[in-house]
C-alpha cells in the first residue's frame, strides 16, 4: 500500500492548523486584556510614586479572599495586606521609595482572567535598591481588572563568592 497521498493530506493539514492556530496574530479581546493590566500596574506605579498606599493597594481585590505571599509569609485578605504593607513602608522610619516595574510579561488566561509576570525595583532615599520578580493575577470583577493573587520574591542580596565562581541566573 502508498500512504504517501494520505500523508501529505495529513501534513497540509498541520501546516495549515499551525498557521490558523500558532501563528495567528493576537486577538483583539487579548489585546484589550492586556492593556488593561498594564494600565492597572501603571497606576500602581504611578501612585505608589506619588506615596499613596491606598492608591497603589486600589489595585487589588477589596476582598477576604485576595492572597498576598512575599519572603515565605502568604497574607489571606485585603485587610491583612494592607497591614503589611503599611509596616513594611509606611511605619516609623520606613520609607516608600519610587517602583519601577519592568520586563513585564502579560498573559490572557481568558476574556476574564489574566498572568502578569515581571521584575519590580525600590529606589529607596537612603541609596538602596531592593528588587525582585512578581507573579500576579488579574480578574476582571464589576469594579474591574484586580489582582486576585500576587506572588513576589526579593533578589537574594549580592555576596562576592570566595570561590569566584559567578552564579547562572537560575541557580
Amino acid at each position: 500500500m502508498n500512504f504517501k497521498p494520505r500523508a501529505t493530506g495529513l501534513r497540509a493539514l498541520a501546516i495549515a492548523a499551525l498557521l490558523v492556530t500558532g501563528f495567528a496574530p493576537v486577538s483583539g479581546d487579548s489585546q484589550d486584556v492586556s492593556r488593561a493590566v498594564h494600565a492597572v500596574l501603571d497606576r500602581q506605579a504611578s501612585d505608589w510614586n506619588k506615596g499613596d498606599l491606598d492608591g497603589f493597594l486600589n489595585g487589588y481585590w477589596k476582598s477576604p479572599k485576595v492572597v498576598f505571599q512575599s519572603g515565605g509569609e502568604r497574607f489571606d485578605g485585603w485587610e491583612a495586606m494592607r497591614d503589611r504593607y503599611r509596616r513594611r513602608y509606611q511605619g516609623t522610619g520606613r520609607a516608600m521609595g519610587r517602583l519601577e516595574f519592568s520586563e513585564l510579561e502579560i498573559e490572557t488566561l481568558g476574556p476574564e482572567a489574566a498572568l502578569a509576570r515581571g521584575r519590580w525595583r525600590l529606589f529607596m532615599p537612603d541609596g538602596g535598591k531592593p528588587a525582585g520578580l512578581f507573579t500576579v493575577i488579574f480578574r476582571k470583577l464589576p469594579e474591574g481588572w484586580k489582582i486576585v493573587h500576587d506572588h513576589t520574591s526579593a533578589d537574594e542580596p549580592k555576596t562576592a563568592d570566595p570561590t569566584g565562581a559567578r552564579k547562572k541566573p537560575h541557580e
